[in-house]
């Protein structure tokens, strides 16, 4: 591979220690579909034959049908999946391969394989992540009226109906398929051509490629096109925001689960049982994926470091990029295809969700407004329903369960109209704005929700 400048062999542990084959052969196919469209320039710009380039062509999809069945052999002596593919392609066409590598290198043939690669992946998590909101959509349609408490520092706060929250999941995930689309826009540009830093002397068209590959763009500088990983990290970046919107929706269902909430079930297929405790039933899936969380964080980090202190171009520190990238891509998708299945068949404990609401006086909120809307400065009303809770404590009940007698003792604004504004339906019917928790704004947002995600299909 080296040719002539070398005096003696690399050391067999060197090249297996600088191999990537094992984990990059993961490119072959689109490696070959780099190579195709490159031949296929070449000979549009009269480079190469056209009957070279057939002949290079027809070598290059036996060689992918060797690797999808499975039958090719590949060598950690020829260090990466391009070598092995050109190694192969010349044993299969003879010296006609040899010409392939014209007008390119390796620098400008991995980064265009990366792109290629994660382009497709982007397209394949955010068809998943389609389809987990729609199935949170069709939850929270379900239950627009279904009342539980709002928590803020984890206290009962307001009461709002589970179709609400679940609605605050959809729009957690649907920013982050907005940032993976448009991260996809800057994936999405070609490098190939740049070869190994400063071009080629070859008088090539990059913009045939391009259009062959797909490709929205053209990376406008050779040195940066070999040596830029910022779509990487940004990618990395998007799956980690990703990945901390489902850690915080697996803390939430483990916590819903649990014996002291119990405000859900998810289906027996999501949980495991304890190999001593009979009565255990637990939440695994997102148990792991509040822990893979911290995996997908940890590659951003590596891909930070790795191209801090990188000079231009093209270092072989670059090898190190793709098994944390594969790593984070994995995990995501597997994350993702296990909550698409899981969080659309939660069930809530409606009776449970609503005795816990019962208990936090979530409607002191209301009875403030109540008071305010009845002239009252917000201030003293908020002094007035403090008093009012602090008697319902001391009597062991709810604001809604105290008398009228009791209520007007705090101040002579309350009429005996006020017990409208203490039950939790009125208390959520009354927010009735665009974002609020009435059932009837929810029904608006799951609708809206709908047709936002028609412009990812």
């Amino acid at each position: 591979m080296w040719g002539g400048r070398f005096s003696e062999a690399t050391d067999s542990f060197v090249a297996a220690f600088t191999a990537s084959v094992g984990f990059d052969q993961r490119f072959a196919r689109h490696d070959i579909q780099g190579s195709i469209a490159h031949a296929t320039m070449l000979k549009e710009c009269d480079i190469l034959e056209a009957s070279e380039v057939a002949t290079i062509i027809d070598g290059l999809h036996q060689v992918l049908r060797e690797i999808e069945a499975g039958e090719f052999n590949w060598s950690i002596a020829l260090e990466d999946v391009h070598m092995n593919v050109e190694s192969r392609l010349t044993d299969i066409v003879g010296a006609v391969g040899k010409k392939l590598h014209t007008g390119r290198s390796r620098n400008d043939q991995v980064a265009t394989d990366i792109r290629l690669w994660l382009r497709e992946e982007v397209d394949n998590i955010v068809a998943l992540l389609v389809r987990l909101q729609s199935g949170l959509l069709d939850l929270a349609e379900q239950h627009t009226d279904t009342i539980m408490p709002g928590f803020t520092h984890l206290q009962t706060a307001q009461p709002v109906s589970f179709g609400h929250h679940v609605m605050a999941w959809f729009e957690m995930l649907y920013r982050d398929t907005e940032r993976l689309v448009d991260a996809r826009r800057r994936i999405n540009q070609m490098p190939l051509g740049s070869a190994a830093l400063a071009g080629t002397t070859f008088p090539i068209d990059r913009t045939i490629t391009a259009e062959l590959l797909g490709f929205e763009g053209i990376c406008q500088n050779s040195l940066d096109a070999v040596s830029d990983r910022d779509f990487a990290i940004e990618f990395t970046s998007a799956a980690s925001i990703l990945m901390m919107h489902m850690s915080r929706m697996s803390e939430e269902i483990i916590l819903w689960m649990s014996a002291q909430f119990n405000f859900v079930q998810i289906p027996d297929r999501f949980c495991t049982g304890s190999s001593i405790m009979p009565q255990k039933k637990n939440p695994d899936v997102p148990e792991l994926v509040r822990g893979k969380a911290a995996r997908v964080f940890g590659q951003l980090m590596t891909l930070l470091s790795l191209m801090k202190s990188q000079p231009l171009a093209y270092n072989k520190d670059n090898q190190e990029d793709k098994e944390p990238l594969f790593d984070c891509v994995d995990t995501l998708t597997g994350s993702l295809l296990a909550f698409a299945d899981m969080l659309p068949n939660i069930t809530p404990n409606k009776e449970n969700m609503r005795a816990a609401t019962m208990k936090g006086y979530a409607t002191a909120t209301d009875l403030a407004d109540y008071l305010v809307r009845n002239g009252v400065a917000f201030r003293d009303a908020h002094e007035v329903v403090g008093n009012a809770v602090a008697l319902g404590i001391a009597e062991g009940v709810d604001l809604s369960d105290l008398s009228l007698a009791q209520l007007q003792q705090f101040s002579d604004a309350i009429g005996d109209d006020v017990f409208e504004y203490l039950t939790l339906e009125g208390s959520l019917a009354a927010r009735d704005h665009l974002g609020g928790t009435a059932p009837n704004q929810v029904k608006q947002a799951i609708s809206r929700g709908r047709t936002r995600l028609e412009v990812f299909a």
